[in-house]
């Protein structure tokens, strides 16, 4: 173990940056070329084939099975004219991650020979084997079928020698077994909601879509001292190791210059993601040694989380071919900060106007406010579930530590919005009023047009305004931002809907009272609706230090989401407010609420089974063996002391070791008796039928003793003879260059 240790530890100095070829264009003429966007459906489709996609990707018509084969035939051209010989349906199951199935194009001419061919029926539709999926018991062994449907509103594009196509995936009985398909009908709910309100200041908006910008947090490893690390290679963090004496706290590292084979890597994946059509934007260091960043432009909301999922595929090819290993864990090293998936999200509409950004006018400022506690309201109503989102085995070591947002959702404003609405609340009955041609008029001061800039930043705020738009900062490095996404454009699509409701409602008395009058019944039911509204969510709005433990306290006195348990806070999706919100704006069943929900326990319960096996393994067969050897050699050492000096002076040279020895003892004792506890919680757990309360058992009593014994583990790491040591450390883990 000795020679293996520090034969990867200097192979990985000695490893020098690969020398990246630039194409020769400049990255707006090859962003998009391995993209069936626009300008190549123009190039390889009938003219009116084309404006009936057109149509289909912006208007949400209708997509003929008549035009499928035509669509299908241009497809395969360009593809094949790319070299590529096979297609996929990519789709995004419930493991986080993608899947995809290759079949060539190649099929029997008839006559003895083979012809290449790809028809509309293998472009619309396939079918996966849906029991080889987490399906929460939609779909067993004996019922395999499930099918794998286009998206048309997402591109294809190409990965090496296939075309790949982005598809829905949804069980024989039609319950959605993947992440596109409630992310698509959650999309739809919010442009009919939020369309529908902004017809009260601007008739003429046809389309409201949800956009997202999503800052891509990761840490890079060297791929030797990776594999050297079986905890890293099996659960993607590491389950031992004390601090490094340097880590992040000279904060050098954050924005500091980027290392020159990070660099390497850093143009290889941006250049091979703008091909693909993701907007690369940023990148930067991060703060934790060897952690970094990437973002993009923000996108329409299902395109941007397509391209969050191939750029974390596409990170870790690129990553290998550069010697590194790409950890997207939310919390792969104790004592340094984890990382994030912070995503930006806004809604606009298709005259170009963002709803969460403030206007010139009065009226334009009414619908920013408008819009703002609509959002609050969702946020506010369904805090719990928005935390359920987010939450993961993986994110909850995350939240919470004085790095990331806390886990409990909150909103901050900042001073200028939170005065609007104060003003709005309290403003008496002359607030609102008509001028004649001068239009509305409110007792508002107006606001400034930089409003973008200045609004301060709260880092401790999950749920963040930042001038224009929210930021959504709790969300995990390795999660599916559909999730996040999901349940927050149906929340607020609730909200909206609601809001119409009451206001509608409230128009006619508006008019009886305000009858012969210049005033604005529409406006005047807006205010009163927005004034109970801006009273109701005022729990979710706090501008103070997440952090803190008096917020914690505060918090649980507002009614807010205070609970830590992971298989807990799962329960939030089944609340009876979180059923109606997914059935009534036809996101998610009952059914498929259950079923997701029974794939979350479980998932969580396999994950912390697998750590706790690791690391009973790593003690008894890596640490263990390597202390007790130490302590063999100390008490050689003391033996030879004794047989050479005086009782008194061997006694008074051999007291350091002889402590050392005592301490090893004592630490491996109690490892071995932790890892047998260890076995035993899980031996108990694992007689559980029931996923929710095997899950609540795998975190109350199995997950806490992984840290006693990490504990121990990492006290002797300090104490054992460092050429001896099998595991690479986190000073050589985190400063490799």
């Amino acid at each position: 173990m000795e020679a293996l240790r520090f034969q990867v530890v200097g192979e990985a100095f000695k490893k020098k940056p690969l020398d990246v070829k630039a194409p020769s264009e400049r990255p707006y003429e090859y962003f998009g070329k391995k993209v069936f966007n626009r300008e190549k459906m123009y190039k390889y489709l009938p003219k009116q084939v084309y404006e009936k996609m057109i149509d289909v990707m912006d208007n949400g018509a209708r997509l003929d099975r008549d035009i499928a084969d035509a669509v299908a035939a241009g497809m395969k051209q360009w593809a094949v004219e790319n070299g590529v010989t096979h297609y996929t349906h990519w789709f995004q199951p419930l493991t986080e991650g993608t899947a995809e199935k290759h079949d060539s194009f190649i099929e029997h001419d008839g006559k003895g020979g083979m012809v290449e061919e790809f028809t509309g029926k293998l472009l619309v539709q396939q079918e996966p084997d849906a029991s080889s999926f987490p399906s929460g018991g939609i779909r067993s062994t004996f019922e395999a079928r499930g099918y794998s449907a286009w998206d048309p509103t997402s591109p294809v594009f190409i990965i090496d020698d296939t075309l790949c196509i982005p598809t829905v995936f949804i069980s024989y009985s039609g319950e959605a077994l993947d992440y596109k398909a409630p992310l698509l009908r959650a999309l739809h709910a919010v442009n009919v909601a939020a369309v529908d309100v902004c017809h009260y200041f601007d008739p003429a908006v046809k389309k409201v879509t949800s956009n997202l910008g999503w800052e891509q947090e990761y840490f890079l490893v060297d791929e030797g001292l990776y594999a050297a690390r079986p905890d890293l290679l099996l659960t993607g963090r590491t389950l031992m190791g004390h601090d490094s004496a340097k880590n992040q706290q000279m904060d050098d590292h954050y924005f500091g210059s980027i290392p020159e084979r990070v660099a390497a890597f850093m143009r290889d994946l941006e250049i091979q993601a703008l091909e693909l059509g993701v907007p690369c934007k940023t990148r930067h260091n991060e703060v934790a040694p060897n952690q970094f960043e990437l973002a993009p432009i923000f996108e329409e909301t299902n395109l941007a989380v397509d391209h969050n999922m191939m750029l974390m595929s596409l990170m870790k090819k690129v990553a290998r071919k550069h010697g590194f290993r790409v950890l997207l864990h939310e919390k792969p090293f104790a004592g340094i900060n984890g990382s994030g998936k912070h995503n930006n999200w806004s809604l606009s509409t298709d005259n170009g106007i963002l709803l969460h950004a403030p206007g010139k006018t009065p009226e334009a400022n009414l619908r920013f406010a408008t819009f703002i506690v609509e959002t609050l309201m969702g946020v506010y109503k369904h805090n719990g579930l928005l935390k359920a989102s987010i939450m993961s085995a993986t994110n909850a070591h995350r939240l919470g530590a004085n790095e990331a947002p806390p886990a409990i959702v909150s909103s901050f404003l900042g001073k200028q919005v939170s005065e609007l609405l104060d003003h709005i609340e309290k403003a008496d009955k002359d607030f609102l009023a008509m001028t004649g041609k001068q239009g509305l008029k409110m007792d508002i001061p107006e606001i400034p047009e930089l409003l973008i800039d200045n609004t301060d930043r709260n880092r401790t705020s999950p749920f963040a305004f930042t001038g224009n738009r929210f930021e959504f900062r709790a969300v995990g490095s390795e999660a599916n931002c559909a999730s996040a996404m999901i349940a927050l454009n149906s929340a607020v699509a609730e909200a909206l809907v609601d809001f119409k409701k009451r206001v509608d409602a409230r128009i006619p008395e508006f008019e009886k009272k305000l009858a012969g009058t210049e005033h604005s019944a529409k406006f005047h039911a807006i205010i009163d609706v927005l004034r109970e509204d801006i009273k109701t969510c005022k729990p979710i709005r706090f501008d103070g230090n997440g952090y803190s433990d008096e917020w914690v306290v505060e918090a649980e006195k507002r009614g807010l989401d205070v609970e830590k348990s992971c298989p807990k806070i799962f329960e939030r999706y089944l609340d009876k407010e979180s059923i109606d919100m997914f059935e009534s704006l036809g996101v998610m069943t009952k059914k498929e609420l259950e079923a997701r929900n029974e794939v979350k326990w479980e998932t969580y319960t396999k994950k912390i089974q697998i750590e706790a096996r690791v690391l009973g393994d790593l003690s008894m067969n890596h640490i263990i063996p390597v202390a007790t050897s130490y302590q063999s050699q100390l008490l050689k050492n003391v033996e030879n002391m004794a047989a050479i000096f005086p009782v008194d002076k061997a006694e008074k040279l051999s007291a350091r070791n002889i402590s050392i020895i005592e301490e090893i003892a004592e630490r491996t004792s109690a490892i071995e008796k932790g890892v047998e506890e260890l076995v035993e919680a899980r031996k108990k757990a694992n007689k559980i039928e029931d996923e929710h309360r095997k899950a609540i058992a795998y975190h109350d009593d199995v997950e806490p003793k992984l840290d006693t014994i990490r504990y121990q583990i990492d006290k002797l790491e300090l104490i054992v003879d460092d050429a001896l040591w099998p595991l690479p450390k986190y000073r050589e883990l985190l400063f490799i260059r």
